[in-house]
């Protein structure tokens, strides 16, 4: 009666590959941008950790880059990461006063996946993520 035999099979298979594609893209960059946060924060909590636990503000702040740069490549992260910004209370000159508060914020922007390498980095649409730890300073430092 109708002439349709054998064209189910077709239409499952493109629809499949319509559906599949970007849902696997989908999941993809879910995952990307995922690791990317939790990379954003464990840098920023690992960075305030060592900084208030260091002897001068120098070593403080290499400390915590260090800190930040291992936790950036845990995760495969070694493009995008600025330089790390750190705040200070209740005296903004001086980051290690005894039960003084220091502020560090990370800020990365990481690329979508696959992405043409044409585009360049300022124009393939970094997503940016932003990543604040406080710490106190113990009041025993010396």
């Amino acid at each position: 009666m109708w002439a349709d035999d054998g064209s189910a099979s077709l239409e499952f298979i493109t629809a499949g590959i319509l559906l599949l594609v970007p849902l696997v893209y989908l999941v993809s960059a879910l995952s990307v941008l995922q690791g990317a946060a939790f990379a954003a924060e464990g840098a920023a909590r690992q960075a305030a950790r060592v900084f208030v636990q260091s002897p001068t503000v120098e070593q403080g702040a290499a400390s915590a880059e260090q800190a930040a740069a291992i936790a950036f490549s845990d995760f495969g992260i070694s493009a995008g990461v600025a330089p790390l910004e750190y705040s200070c209370q209740p005296v903004p000159d001086a980051c290690l006063t005894r039960a003084g508060h220091v502020t560090v914020t990370v800020r990365v922007s990481v690329p979508l996946p696959l992405l043409p390498a044409f585009l360049g980095s300022e124009k393939a649409g970094g997503i940016p993520f932003v990543a604040t730890a406080t710490q106190t300073v113990s009041r025993f430092h010396s």
